[in-house]
């Protein structure tokens, strides 16, 4: 996944503080923007979804 963005609550004085994600048609993957060389977490995308759908509720 080449396609990497962070989130538009990314400022310039904490704009090392988030996460970036990418994603595919199937999956989406999570890195820490810090570090992304480091491990990176995947999730099918309807799974994804539906934890921001959660998120969007709360």
């Amino acid at each position: 996944m080449d396609n990497w963005r962070k989130s538009s609550y990314s400022g310039p004085d904490d704009g090392n503080e988030c996460v970036e994600i990418a994603h595919s048609l199937t999956r989406v993957a999570v890195r820490d923007s810090k570090d992304p060389q480091r491990a990176t977490l995947t999730f099918p995308a309807p799974a994804f979804a539906s934890f921001l759908a959660g998120l969007k509720e709360s």
